[in-house]
């Protein structure tokens, strides 16, 4: 039996949520598998990766074979280097100690870089909104502005309109006084 590392697909339409599992290759995506190894969520970012490493590296230690996606993601998890450096072990080129080191070198380096790369991004999210609140303010000044000189119009316009309703009543007092004379 053939046994590939692949994702199952859950979640619904538009959201896909995958299940990181260990399945005979004759088995249908989303079908019977013989162990759930994890999860990932491709919907967040970075993509939230949730990994039982000991079983992911025992079943490629046994010869299961990844799928394209699965082999990125346990690369990004650190299965295939930890895979590739107990090969060396096995062969002879360093041993086990020295190994575990360099892991835990490569680990530390990774967890630096997507923590660099979190960092990135919530600071990115606060420039931009920063800069939304900027154009915001000053949209707002502008229609602010706008308003008032509508507001001095319009009292302008009042004020034009009573000193020639003023003007108009002035004559016809006038008028008015001559002819009861």
């Amino acid at each position: 039996m053939a046994v590939k590392i692949r994702l199952a697909r859950h979640g619904k339409k538009g959201y896909a949520f995958y299940h990181v599992v260990a399945a005979d290759s004759r088995a249908p995506r989303d079908g019977k598998f013989i162990e759930k190894l994890g999860t990932y969520n491709p919907n967040t970012n970075p993509a939230t990766i949730d990994l039982d490493f000991e079983k992911a590296l025992n079943w490629l230690l046994k010869g299961a074979q990844p799928t394209d996606t699965c082999r990125a993601i346990l690369s990004y998890k650190g299965v295939m280097m930890k895979k590739h450096l107990l090969g060396g072990v096995a062969k002879g080129a360093f041993t086990e100690a020295e190994a575990e080191a360099r892991f835990n070198k490569w680990l530390e380096g990774k967890s630096g870089r997507i923590e660099a790369k979190t960092n990135k991004l919530a600071s990115d999210a606060k420039s931009a909104e920063k800069a939304r609140l900027a154009a915001e303010a000053k949209v707002n000044e502008e229609r602010a502005k706008a308003i008032a000189e509508k507001k001095a119009a319009a009292e302008a316009a009042a004020r034009e309109a009573a000193e020639a309703a003023a003007a108009a009543e002035a004559p016809a007092e006038e008028a008015s006084e001559a002819a009861a004379e």
